[in-house]
């Protein structure tokens, strides 16, 4: 039997006996979870070639993306993004590859603002110096920047396109200057690699209005090489900034949200931690993933997703199309994350670069 690298929370089930469909009116899931969030990929292209997520060994000069006429148009991105609001979703985080690279942005996130949600996106910030006040003005609501790094060399590696660390601070200055505020910066930590800047990075961003997040090497897709030794746990990253900079825990914003927050005791800003190695939560997902072309995932971790493209080119009818996700929304039962073990981490995943992270 393989040995099971992560069995933290109790099951989900509790006992065991079956969750309702629905809950107060609520679309949930067979464990229970409300659908609240839709992330949606609007391109598989990225500019970086970060080897956590798009190893340049496989995503080479030689890999095929997908052709212009397989994506979703911003028209059927929004068509399917209402169906999702009507069933409940409050959240609609954009993501790639890098969203920024899909042409006319700013256009969709007009098309997207008037539903009401809360609109995100999250970018690798290479070129939010020339996109910030589009997307601003367009009526984005919130942003978050990946920034692995702020000491050059390492931070060049792991994007592997040499891209420099002041290019994307410029775009969170600029982001700054366009409105944006608390902006979310995500920094993957793998041990060996950039955990030894922990603290520092932790020291750049008091103070400073934005909330740096420290975010586990996880197994998506099958292609980063992942391994347990190379996870630094939050608890570790929580302890030794704490033994800088006294930390106190806060309670979440809302049921079902991925970091673990903890503010500075002199109240220099916050810092949060996403667990989904070590401390799982799939217990309060919430989350479901729009492909670049079409396809419903229902975890990250997932193998095959449901084809909604089908439906909306060959002229199903909004409740058809509500229907088929609710449907998928009822059977979902997944908890990769709790049940981990070192076998089904080296098990067939879709890249994270086509479903967002």
């Amino acid at each position: 039997m393989p040995q099971k690298v992560i069995s933290i929370r109790p099951d989900i089930r509790g006992t065991g006996a079956p969750a309702p469909r629905y809950d107060g009116g609520r679309l949930v899931d067979t464990l229970g979870r409300p659908m609240r969030d839709l992330r949606i990929s609007v391109t598989d292209r990225c500019n970086f070639r970060c080897t956590y997520c798009m190893p340049r060994e496989v995503f080479d000069a030689d890999y095929k993306f997908l052709p212009h006429e397989a994506i979703l148009s911003f028209e059927e991105i929004t068509r399917l993004a209402r169906v999702f609001v009507g069933l409940g979703v409050q959240k609609l985080r954009l993501t790639g590859g890098e969203p920024l690279l899909r042409k006319g942005l700013p256009d969709l996130i007009a098309m997207l603002a008037p539903l009401g949600a809360d609109l995100t996106l999250t970018t690798n910030g290479s070129s939010l110096v020339k996109h910030a006040r589009a997307l601003k003005d367009a009526g984005l609501d919130r942003l978050t920047v990946s920034l692995d790094s702020l000491e050059e060399a390492t931070f060049r590696a792991m994007n592997d396109a040499d891209f420099p660390v002041e290019k994307v601070l410029d775009g969170i200055a600029a982001a700054t200057e366009a409105g944006f505020s608390q902006i979310k910066v995500n920094m993957v930590v793998k041990r060996g690699v950039n955990d030894g800047q922990i603290v520092e990075t932790a020291r750049y961003w008091r103070d400073s209005g934005h909330i740096l997040r420290f975010i586990e090497f996880m197994d998506v897709g099958s292609t980063n090489g992942w391994r347990m030794d190379d996870v630094v746990p939050s608890a570790e990253v929580v302890r030794r900034i704490s033994e800088a900079f006294p930390l106190e825990q806060v309670e979440a914003n809302y049921a079902g949200e991925v970091a673990e927050r903890w503010r500075y005791k002199d109240g220099a800003g916050e810092i949060g931690v996403i667990s989904s190695v070590t401390q799982a939560f799939c217990r309060d997902c919430n989350r479901m993933r729009l492909s670049t072309e079409g396809s419903l995932f229902t975890c990250l971790f997932a193998q095959q997703g449901h084809d909604l493209k089908s439906l909306l080119r060959g002229g199903a009818h909004d409740d058809d199309i509500r229907d088929r996700i609710a449907a998928v929304w009822r059977e979902r039962a997944d908890r990769y994350s709790e049940i981990r073990t070192g076998q089904t981490a080296k098990s067939k995943k879709i890249e994270m670069s086509y479903i967002g992270g």
